[in-house]
């Protein structure tokens, strides 16, 4: 079985494959604290929590956008399988012609994503990562990656408006049923999701009209895919995305290993 890690900023998503099936998958918060022996310790309950034998694991990658905390999970990795991982980066091969003025800077999620989404759907995508930093990625039909757009998260607004303010809760977040809040958690509640949903549809269009104009890509070729951990609660009120894939960086790890190794 294959271990995948994709470590982000806020929290570290963790999938066992069994082939292509996703036997398993568990979230924990990045922690730059947490030394490579608690590491150990976290990925070895976890696993057992799971019904998974530990020495059924042959093989790991990861994917990571917080340089800080990737030595103590290559050490942890290390430690507990005897084994080095794989690490996704942007000099990793791929199916990919990284288009951006310098490739060395587009991060691994967002390459991991694309792959996934492409793999999936083709191209031309859209495809629209909601986690700490929401990230708007292209893919043309002859699997040219363009680069995108990136704009603070829902939790950075949401984190920002509390801390900045002394009376405003911290609410939480879900689908309004009006814009016109009648106290003082709805109001921030429609005020933060409708805000996103707007920016996001926004960039998505003019997205769309440049792939139109400067690209002469049909629009109703394109397909918009989102992921994250925001992305069932803003993408049913989109509306331009398509489709929802909540382990698209899971899935795109395991693409990435199988073409590494030539599966």
């Amino acid at each position: 079985m294959l271990l995948v890690i994709d470590i982000g900023n806020t929290n570290t998503m963790i999938g066992v494959f069994d082939g292509e099936n996703l036997k398993s998958r568990f979230r924990v918060a990045t922690n730059l604290k947490k030394t490579s022996d608690e590491l150990v310790a976290t990925l070895f309950n976890m696993l057992v929590i799971k019904n998974i034998d530990i020495d059924s694991i042959e093989d790991s990658i990861i994917s990571c956008v917080v340089p800080d905390v990737l030595y103590n999970w290559q050490s942890a990795n290390r430690k507990l399988f005897q084994r080095e991982a794989i690490i996704v980066n942007a000099s990793t091969p791929t199916f990919l012609d990284i288009a951006y003025d310098n490739p060395k800077e587009v991060g691994a999620d967002r390459i991991v994503d694309c792959v996934a989404a492409y793999s999936k759907y083709g191209g031309p995508i859209v495809v629209i990562d909601m986690g700490t930093a929401i990230t708007f990625d292209v893919v043309t039909e002859d699997k040219k990656y363009l680069g995108g757009s990136i704009a603070p998260g829902i939790r950075i607004a949401q984190d920002g408006l509390f801390g900045s303010t002394a009376k405003l809760p911290k609410i939480r977040l879900s689908v309004p049923d009006s814009a016109i809040g009648r106290d003082t958690s709805s109001s921030i509640n429609a005020g933060i999701i409708f805000g996103y949903i707007g920016m996001i549809d926004k960039i998505i269009e003019v997205i769309e009209d440049e792939l139109v104009e400067k690209y002469n890509i049909k629009r109703e070729d394109i397909r918009v895919v989102s992921t994250g951990g925001f992305s069932e609660l803003i993408s049913n009120e989109s509306k331009y995305i398509d489709v929802i894939e909540h382990d698209l960086m899971l899935d795109g790890l395991r693409i990435i290993y199988e073409s590494i190794k030539g599966k």
